[in-house]
């Protein structure tokens, strides 16, 4: 190839690309398949999904807490309506704070990694330190303190634990 086609063509012809192949052979990625990659390591899908999951999870915990913990109306004998109404009341409400807290953490997580540039443990102690806090700020300072130190020394822990494998 002389040096105009390379000129014209705006590519350059290489004979010596090495591509190492340690785990198989290698498949260069399609511009379709990098999209998708790039929307799926997103902050805004990690959030959702966060959220979702959340969601999820915590209308098992409310469906099994409810069934468990003793009825909040104090009747002889309750109808079947009643029972399901106050599983449903309850069920909804782990669903949406887990799903909230889920939402939060994630969202902040990942503006902190993205901040910092680095994927660390650090990201999600100090997200579990603003989540906490901002979780236990309604309640007062003094409890947006122990729920900033509570959430992070959580997180860090859950870090460490899922990380030490």
């Amino acid at each position: 190839m002389s040096s105009n086609e390379e000129k014209r063509n705006n590519t350059r012809y290489r004979e010596n690309i090495v591509i190492p192949k340690n785990l198989g052979p290698v498949k260069i990625k399609s511009d379709e398949e990098k999209m998708v990659e790039a929307a799926f390591e997103s902050c805004a899908f990690k959030s959702v999904m966060s959220c979702v999951i959340g969601y999820g999870l915590g209308a098992a915990i409310g469906l099994f807490s409810s069934s468990m913990g003793p009825p909040t109306v104090e009747l002889e004998q309750q109808t079947a309506r009643q029972v399901f109404k106050e599983m449903k009341t309850t069920t909804l409400s782990y669903a949406k704070n887990f799903a909230l807290i889920g939402l939060m953490f994630s969202a902040i997580e990942c503006t902190i990694e993205s901040a910092r540039g680095k994927s660390d443990w650090k990201n999600g102690t100090y997200a579990g330190g603003v989540t906490g806090g901002l979780i236990g700020l309604r309640a007062g300072i003094k409890a947006g303190i122990f729920g900033a130190a509570g959430f992070a020394a959580f997180s860090t822990a859950i870090d460490y634990f899922m990380h030490s494998r």
